[in-house]
Formats: structure tokens, sequence, C-alpha cells
């Protein structure tokens, strides 16, 4: 069975960079937003609760107005808290029934929230990328039509990157004055020998 490596990190630190190399080295990954996405998009039972949550039909377009659930999920913790613990358990299941196929080696669930959503319950190894806030907060607002102060507020709603790193198995600083593919590739290496071993 394949080994399974969680990446992690906030918002703007750069998980889908590093998630492209390790795609590049052959290396499948599942990426839990994209899968929530899916899921609230196409599962009825979770439209339902969804709308049920919000107080209000969220498809009035016929897909998921996210927009709207983001201005009101981020403004109440109650209301982020009950879609998260919707939504999770079916992307969680979903990874474990992705991973259970592979023949890869090992394999890797990208997300923001990989301790929020106790996903590191299902992967062997957690690498987490930390990067500076204010290098966070542009990367962001030069690819998402955010203001500074949206940034800050869904970083506000993710663990400090202190809390990652004292968790994770791997850490990689991903500043932008930083070289990261060293890093990558000695974790991949290490990866594959982890998964070699059988351990």
């Amino acid at each position: 069975m394949a080994k399974r490596l969680g990446i992690t990190g906030g918002i703007g630190s750069g998980k889908t960079t590093v998630c492209r190399v390790f795609r590049v080295l052959g290396v499948p990954v599942f990426v839990a937003d994209l899968a929530a996405r899916d899921v609230m998009d196409n599962d009825e039972g979770i439209r339902d609760s969804v709308n049920a949550i919000a107080g209000k039909n969220m498809y009035m377009t016929g897909s998921l107005d996210r927009k709207e659930l983001a201005g009101l999920i981020f403004n109440s913790p109650d209301m982020l808290h009950s879609i998260n613990e919707l939504v999770h358990p079916a992307v969680l299941d979903w990874f474990a029934r992705w991973s259970d196929d592979s023949d890869k080696p090992y394999v890797i669930m990208e997300s923001a929230i990989l301790y929020e959503a106790r996903a590191d319950a299902l992967v062997d190894r957690v690498l987490t990328l930390s990067a500076p806030v204010e290098e966070r907060i542009a990367r962001v607002m030069g690819r998402n039509d955010l203001s500074r102060e949206q940034v800050l507020e869904r970083i506000s709603n993710q663990l400090e990157d202190g809390e990652r790193e004292e968790q994770a198995y791997y850490v990689i600083n991903n500043a932008d004055n930083e070289m990261i593919l060293p890093d990558i590739l000695k974790i991949h290496s290490d990866m594959l020998r982890f998964a070699g071993s059988g351990k």
C-alpha cells in the first residue's frame, strides 16, 4: 500500500508550486480543496446541508456561490465549523479510497487545513511550508481578487506557521529568496526510502 505524505501550509505558502514539482517527479497529488469543491457542488445531501447551515439557497445559479459562502463563514466561527464538519469526512473518505488504489510508492494529500481537518491521522508524514506573512499576502493578492483585509481574515482562520512546524515531520521555508528545489528532492528521496522499507 502506498505511503501517504501530507503537505500543508497557510494560504500563500506555496503548496501548489511545491506539489507541481512532486507531480513532475511522478508522485500523485490529491488536492483536498478541489475534492471539497467537487463534493459541495455534486453531492446532493451535502448541498442540502450547506443550504440548511447557511439558512438560504447557496446554489441559485446551479453551483455553489463560493464568494457569498466565504463571506458568511469567515465572519462566523460556528458556521465555518459546521461546514467543515460536513465536508471534511467526505473528502477524507475519498482520499483514503484514492490512495488505496495507487500503485506508486507514495502519494500526497495537499491541504491548507490538514491539522484542523484531522487529516494528519490519515497520512504517515507531514511536510509543512512556511513563508513570511507579508510575502504570503502579496502572493495571494497577486493571484486572487482579494483585498489585504480578506487575505488577513483567511490567515487568521488558519493555524500559525509555528504550530504547524511543531507537528510536521518535514519543514520547508518557502520565502521568496529561498531555493527550495534541493529540499523537495531530498524529501522525495527520503519518502522513497521510507516506502521501500515498508515500515
